[in-house]
């Protein structure tokens, strides 16, 4: 009788792990907490895919490339967040404009790409990245409602003072603030520093924001308070850190904050 017990019991623990298995994320797990924002002072956000769409460049030269454009963006730059991490790892740090020519040389030989001119172009394309359409109205928002605004990217500071001014986001920016401050690329815990002390806040009051996710989890590790702009629909990472939320576009952002 026991053991027809024990059977019984052993049948229905599986039972309740397979079907837990086979159940949905919870919502929690989705959309993450929905954590009060209102003591936040300034938003920071990444520049490379958050604020300027990387996608641009390649689609500058679609006449040239045709469909390889979208397979050369994505090698491009998966092959660019690759150097920064090995290089930092290393500790042989070299600016992003270095990395950035660098990842375009492997994958425009590895997609046999030959074309005379067309790494030129590509690199020019780089520095006037277009910005995403809402981008200077979210950031007009958050003007108004007295919040701070920030860059921190691992871009070097005349790529990025190029792509601020092209876009015409000068005016809507208090710092643009890159790692060759502190030479080493994100995640570096040095790197989400600097917002703390250029902006002089504690990092609570500092929300990040950034379409990679993980960016996203390393801010939070460190200890920002986080915004996932999950643009392109990445799995969540297996990293420290959490974000606070997640969102799909920065046009979410103003509500969140009360701006």
């Amino acid at each position: 009788m026991i053991a027809l017990r024990k059977n019984v019991i052993l049948r229905r623990r599986k039972a309740a792990v397979s079907k837990d298995a086979c159940a949905p994320p919870r919502e929690k797990e989705i959309i993450m907490a929905d954590r009060d924002f209102s003591g936040i002072r300034a938003c920071v956000f990444d520049a490379y895919g958050t604020l300027f769409d990387f996608a641009s460049a390649a689609a500058g030269c679609s006449d040239v490339l045709e469909d390889k454009a979208a397979t050369l963006t994505a090698l491009w730059r998966d092959k660019q967040l690759q150097y920064s991490w090995l290089r930092a790892v290393q500790g042989r740090h070299a600016d992003f404009w270095q990395v950035t020519g660098d990842a375009l040389d492997f994958a425009l030989e590895a997609l046999g790409l030959r074309e005379t001119g067309l790494r030129e172009a590509l690199m020019s394309f780089y520095l006037t990245l277009e910005a995403f359409p809402e981008v200077p109205q979210v950031l007009r928002s958050l003007k108004a409602a007295g919040l701070g605004t920030a860059i921190l990217s691992n871009g070097s500071p005349p790529m990025l003072g190029v792509a601020v001014a092209n876009a015409g986001l000068r005016d809507l920016l208090d710092h643009t603030l890159s790692v060759e401050e502190v030479g080493v690329y994100k995640p570096h815990p040095k790197v989400y520093q600097l917002a703390v002390d250029r902006l002089a806040l504690a990092p609570g009051a500092i929300l990040f924001l950034s379409s990679n996710a993980w960016d996203a989890y390393a801010a939070s590790a460190f200890g920002l308070r986080v915004v996932w702009c999950n643009r392109y629909g990445q799995a969540r990472e297996r990293l420290p850190g959490a974000p606070d939320r997640e969102i799909r576009s920065l046009t979410e952002l103003p509500e969140l904050v009360g701006a």
